[in-house]
């Protein structure tokens, strides 16, 4: 790995950890053991740095969510996904960052944040709708409202996971929101039996 990569990936590492407000330019500097003069040739601003860290953590989160958008059957892809081993305790690498005010008031830091979950909202809505199609989910669902709804699910799970420094709220949130999947699932048809059919 060259000085630039290791700067990228200590500063993910730490943004992860601490957010951007918290994590100066020599903590960098001390993890990595890349030199300042290097780390400025790389990167002029602690800024330009957390951009490109920022970069790596949203290209760590897409592959995992583009499951969604794979072969097989909808219903699997959404469990397999859902039920993906996670630390929970650490939270999400790219949801953690919309906890920083720092991020939050830069539309530079920002935008690779809201692409990012622009794009996994983007996989939830198509796999929710080949799961209605399928008739796995009753057709009077919409994928918009639920994708908000199973993407609220996991941060959410997230932040009681770490305010409890216990995982069991995040694999319970995840795993409720499974039955809740499987409880929308279209009702059979009512066939009349002796009891209600009539003569």
């Amino acid at each position: 790995m060259d000085s630039r990569q290791l700067l990228v990936e200590t500063m993910s590492q730490l943004m992860w950890e601490r957010g951007y407000a918290d994590t100066s330019p020599r903590d960098v500097r001390e993890r990595s053991g890349v030199g300042q003069g290097s780390m400025y040739h790389h990167f002029p601003t602690k800024r330009d740095l957390a951009v490109a860290a920022l970069e790596r953590n949203v290209a760590d989160l897409l592959p995992a969510a583009a499951e969604l958008d794979g072969p097989g059957d909808p219903m699997d892809r959404i469990e397999a996904y859902l039920m993906r081993p996670r630390d929970a305790l650490k939270g999400c690498k790219v949801g953690r960052m919309t906890q920083d005010p720092q991020v939050r008031e830069d539309p530079v830091l920002l935008a690779p944040v809201s692409r990012a979950f622009a794009q996994v909202h983007q996989s939830w809505v198509g796999v929710l709708g080949e799961a209605v199609a399928a008739g796995e989910l009753r057709d009077d669902l919409d994928p918009e409202r639920l994708a908000h709804t199973l993407m609220a699910v996991l941060q959410g799970g997230y932040v009681l996971a770490i305010a409890r420094q216990d995982p069991g709220p995040f694999d319970d949130a995840r795993a409720g929101v499974l039955d809740l999947l499987r409880a929308a699932a279209p009702s059979p048809p009512n066939h009349h039996n002796g009891r209600n059919a009539t003569p």
